[in-house]
């Protein structure tokens, strides 16, 4: 918009008589002539309504009425300003023109002629303010979009800061540390609500012999595939991490000892399988793994129920690896409390502790 010491005023005017006294009056105040007339709607709308700076419109056109050019003027461009000045003193009228969104109302009485340039400046003025504030509101929804934004991008980096910092670069399993904070709260939770928590401690058996003869490139593509196997044979609420090295631990929460035994089962097949199809010259490749159970082993702390599940891998190891050693059943080939039978079948038992 133009400076308001000279405005480009549209005068929507008929009568040419009215039309030369405001155009005087205009320029006497404001030393120019910057006015631009317009006997009907037609000619209005032909002008180039980006350089008026105010529109002064009669109510009753040859070719239209006064509300009816408010919509076209608006529609054309929803900012300008526009003051109705008419002879028609009606109060519904005027309400409705500023509805429509007319900035000013005013009538044709008595000398209003001489308050038509405060009547102009007053109403610059207020497009003035109005443009100030829709430039300030639209700046405030910018930062606060790039506040958004900044939130976001800084929510996700923490996010992307826990998961490294909760997770196994080369598995993506669980590491070390979150298995920790996940086995209190686990632990915590069965001794409350009186549940079974199966922890299960797994170790490769074989894979350093792998590693030397293959290479660590040919080691790491076997551990993420073990890690594959165990997500594949997790439920939402358990949790699988990598311990260290080849080590690998699972925490079951309402998993009986039954159920465990089965799980551990299913993974050693699956881990036998995979290394058969990936490395077919190491069929030495298997697992040995260590199980307890909150239900049998009664553990005191939550590192206890670790401890003991260490303990049952290390007596795998120490009976000639590729086993299964449950902490605290002395009859490791016979069935556990849920088997239905002493077999060695991978399928799971339905039991409402796992499902």
């Amino acid at each position: 918009m133009t400076e308001h010491l000279s405005p480009h005023i549209l005068l929507v005017e008929d009568d040419m008589d009215t039309a030369e006294l405001v155009r005087e009056t205009l320029a006497d105040h404001f030393n120019v002539d910057q006015l631009v007339h317009a006997p009907t709607v037609a000619e209005a709308m032909a002008m180039d309504l980006s350089a008026i700076d105010l529109v002064l419109s009669d109510m009753n056109l040859p070719d239209g009425h006064g509300l009816d050019l408010i919509d076209q003027l608006l529609a054309r461009r929803r900012d300008l300003p526009i003051v109705m000045v008419t002879s028609e003193s009606d109060l519904e009228l005027a309400t409705r023109a500023i509805q429509k969104g007319a900035f000013d109302y005013v009538v044709k009485a008595g000398d209003y002629l001489f308050t038509i340039p405060l009547i102009v400046e007053k109403n610059l003025a207020v497009y003035q303010i109005k443009a100030q504030n829709l430039q300030l509101h639209t700046e405030l929804e910018q930062t606060l979009e790039e506040l958004r934004i900044k939130n976001q991008q800084l929510e996700e980096a923490v996010h992307k800061l826990e998961d490294q910092a909760s997770t196994d670069p080369l598995t993506n399993l669980a590491n070390r540390r979150h298995i920790q904070i996940t086995l209190e709260r686990s632990f915590s939770e069965s001794q409350r609500y009186g549940t079974d928590l199966a922890g299960i401690m797994i170790d490769l058996d074989g894979f350093k012999q792998l590693n030397d003869t293959l290479g660590h490139q040919q080691g790491d593509r076997l551990l993420q595939a073990m890690a594959k196997i165990l997500q594949a044979n997790c439920r939402r609420c358990d949790i699988a991490g990598r311990y260290g090295g080849d080590e690998f631990v699972l925490l079951l929460p309402h998993t009986d000892p039954s159920i465990a035994r089965q799980v551990a089962r299913r993974i050693k097949r699956q881990f036998v399988d995979s290394v058969r199809a990936m490395f077919p010259q190491h069929t030495n490749c298997d697992l040995s793994i260590g199980i307890a159970c909150m239900s049998l082993s009664h553990p005191a702390s939550a590192d206890q129920l670790v401890a003991l599940a260490d303990g049952a891998l290390y007596r795998a190891k120490q009976m000639g690896k590729a086993r299964i050693i449950i902490h605290d059943w002395p009859d490791q080939d016979g069935p556990l409390p849920g088997d239905p039978s002493n077999t060695s079948s991978d399928a799971p038992t339905p039991s409402p502790m796992r499902h």
